[in-house]
């Protein structure tokens, strides 16, 4: 059992470190390894349309995330003050939107995106003074609410797991010493849940990062830093995509574990300082 387990992993994580070694590769070559060096990642970051892809996958990653940690947080709380019944419904729904495949998610945003524009574009033009009334197409908006949709799932499913380990007793002792209800939302309850959401948050901006089927499907005619990626390694792979795909990983990683550390519960300390 200890070979096979070993073997499973050797299999998922030995690609991943050769794509790390060749990233720091002097030669052209992505298969042979002739020396160590920087340039590439010099190389990388001093691509004009590499940047601006990257600046592209930021803003909506960040937007995408801020959106998700609010109304995922809405959701969690409306969800929480629900029945047994429909809270356990969508429970389920949400969970599904998290299994449900990437390219199901593109097709359906894109499909839907698509039949909204054509009911909206008509009625702006028909009202629109000018000769030249705006279209609605797909772009950064609908990259994002994409994104934002997909991850408010993630977002309400770790600030329910917060809420539901909370229980009631301390906001009703809040009620009993005659504190309003937004009072007892913002002295006691968001202070508790503050961690879980900006740990739904980072995970957020992961997967809005870090998402290229979704993005694929909505993003029309600009490029987020995945979809650049794609394309590059379609002319072949070299160690600048190396290097590119080695900087993402790092800084998905930390924000994976920032997150998680976020999502730890501290251990409630005993007399004298002992945990």
């Amino acid at each position: 059992m200890r070979a096979l387990v070993f073997a499973v992993y050797l299999f998922l994580y030995a690609p991943i470190a050769l794509v790390v070694l060749f990233s720091f590769n002097a030669g052209r070559s992505a298969s042979e390894f002739t020396g160590f060096s920087l340039a590439w990642y010099s190389k990388a970051f001093s691509n004009t349309f590499l940047i601006q892809a990257l600046v592209n996958s930021l803003v909506i990653a960040t937007i995408s995330a801020a959106l998700a940690a609010v109304v995922g947080t809405m959701a969690a709380l409306a969800i929480e003050r629900m029945g047994p019944r429909m809270r356990t419904i969508f429970d389920a729904l949400f969970a599904a939107a998290i299994v449900v495949p990437g390219v199901v998610i593109g097709i359906a945003t894109l499909v839907a995106l698509a039949a909204v524009f054509s009911v909206i574009n008509p009625a702006v033009a028909s009202i629109w003074p000018g000769d030249r009334p705006p279209q609605f197409r797909l772009g950064y908006a609908s990259i994002i609410a994409a994104h934002g949709l997909f991850s408010m799932a993630v977002v309400t499913m770790i600030v329910r797991a917060r809420i539901a380990s909370l229980g009631r007793d301390i906001v009703e002792a809040s009620s009993d010493l005659y504190a309003t209800p937004l009072g007892t939302f913002r002295q006691i309850v968001l202070p508790q849940i503050m961690p879980s959401i900006l740990a739904g948050f980072l995970l957020a901006f992961t997967f809005s990062f870090d998402d290229f089927i979704v993005a694929f499907f909505v993003a029309g005619s600009n490029t987020t830093l995945p979809i650049y990626v794609f394309a590059s390694i379609r002319r072949g792979v070299t160690p600048e995509i190396n290097a590119v795909a080695t900087s993402v990983l790092v800084a998905s990683l930390v924000l994976i574990f920032a997150a998680r550390l976020l999502m730890r519960e501290k251990k409630p300390r005993k007399a004298g300082g002992v945990e």
